[in-house]
């Protein structure tokens, strides 16, 4: 992990979360990430086990050239590697360990740029993990990108943060989110972010993912 988005938002999630194995969703302050919600996201798992954007930040919607709140995770990656990004960001959720994906962006005229991911999951209870903290980081910022949108994101390589057992969920010891701000379509990104915020993942040549 070396962008410095993905190091703040995983170190307020790790502030966090505690003893606990993931931090409840309801303790997530954007105002205290305010300053790098553009380049966060959150997914939520949905009853066919198939992550969607809940919500996304200005940044990464300005990147696909569209707004993909409500689209299918699987909407972001190249065709061929659709079954490992949502595996792996299944496998967050259902086994509640982080993992950090490496990926490629691709547009339409060739181009390309590394971005860097971040996966935390979130529990809505003290026994559902259903949502998924996520960050995409560009590793270097130059002129083409947010004004020629990616076609697509191809997955490089991929590992956990850490692999620690679960531990009990301690009762929520946080206000309600304050200080919201406003999203790109005027409605309010923290009216949204309000309510937001073991996979064995191991990096294999060819990107391929193996779930434990």
């Amino acid at each position: 992990m070396r962008q410095k988005t993905s190091i703040e938002i995983f170190t307020y999630w790790e502030q966090l979360r505690g003893s606990a194995d993931a931090p409840l969703r309801n303790l997530i302050q954007p105002s205290a990430v305010r300053h790098i919600l553009p380049e966060l996201f959150i997914l939520e798992l949905l009853p066919n086990d198939a992550p969607r954007f809940r919500l996304a930040g200005t940044a990464i919607c300005s990147l696909m050239g569209r707004e993909i709140r409500g689209e299918s995770f699987a909407a972001l990656w190249a065709g061929s590697q659709i079954d490992d990004p949502v595996r792996i960001a299944t496998g967050v959720m259902t086994h509640v360990v982080p993992a950090l994906i490496n990926a490629t962006g691709y547009s339409i005229s060739g181009r390309h740029m590394a971005f860097e991911m971040v996966l935390m999951p979130m529990r809505s209870s003290g026994d559902v993990c259903d949502r998924l903290l996520g960050c995409l980081t560009p590793v270097a910022h130059t002129a083409w990108l947010g004004s020629e949108p990616l076609e697509f994101l191809a997955l490089d390589r991929s590992r956990l943060l850490y692999d620690r057992p679960a531990r009990a969920i301690e009762p929520p010891s946080h206000p309600e989110p304050v200080g919201m701000i406003s999203h790109q379509d005027g409605v309010r990104f923290g009216d949204v972010m309000r309510r937001m915020l073991n996979l064995k993942v191991n990096t294999r040549p060819h990107t391929q993912v193996d779930p434990s």
